[in-house]
């Protein structure tokens, strides 16, 4: 696929180094680059963008709409990113970049449906109030704790002052 990787050495390294860049290689790998992530995800659009490496205008676009058990729908978008709204139920895309009519990369997204990320809001919601609680339930031991050792430091010092 497109790309760079960095070939890293895990032993013989110079001093006491753990890993060492050994050379930096344009990647020659699988074609299938595997599951992305969108550019900017809302409630209601996603952006996705195809695997490419400047000048975007060098490669071709393909995107498909993958349906399980079918054959794949060939959208008319050719552009290196796409945006789509949120639809009653999941859709898988997946874009191809070509160059001389040859595929070099491929990649796929899921765009949730928008009762799915409505759900999940919902959920994060929820979670973030318990963790909430929890951390106002440690804060406030923290500061009875704090002022209680502040307490018996100035007395011990006060007790100290007189006996002296």
């Amino acid at each position: 696929g497109i790309g760079i990787r960095e070939v890293l050495l895990t032993s013989g390294c110079p001093g006491t180094e753990a890993k060492c860049i050994v050379r930096v290689e344009e990647c020659r790998g699988p074609v299938n680059c595997g599951w992305g992530i969108p550019i900017s995800e809302g409630l209601a659009c996603v952006k996705m963008p195809c695997i490419y490496i400047p000048p975007e205008n060098r490669f071709k676009y393909v995107w498909k709409m993958l349906i399980p058990n079918k054959t794949a729908h060939i959208l008319p978008n050719d552009s290196a990113v796409m945006e789509v709204c949120r639809d009653t139920h999941s859709v898988t895309f997946q874009c191809e970049t070509q160059e001389n009519g040859n595929i070099i990369a491929s990649v796929k997204y899921i765009v949730y449906a928008t009762t799915e990320m409505e759900t999940k809001k919902s959920r994060r919601i929820e979670t973030g109030q318990s963790r909430r609680k929890t951390t106002d339930a440690i804060l406030i031991f923290c500061l009875v704790t704090g002022m209680i050792v502040t307490v018996g430091v100035i007395f011990a010092m006060i007790f100290m002052i007189l006996h002296w």
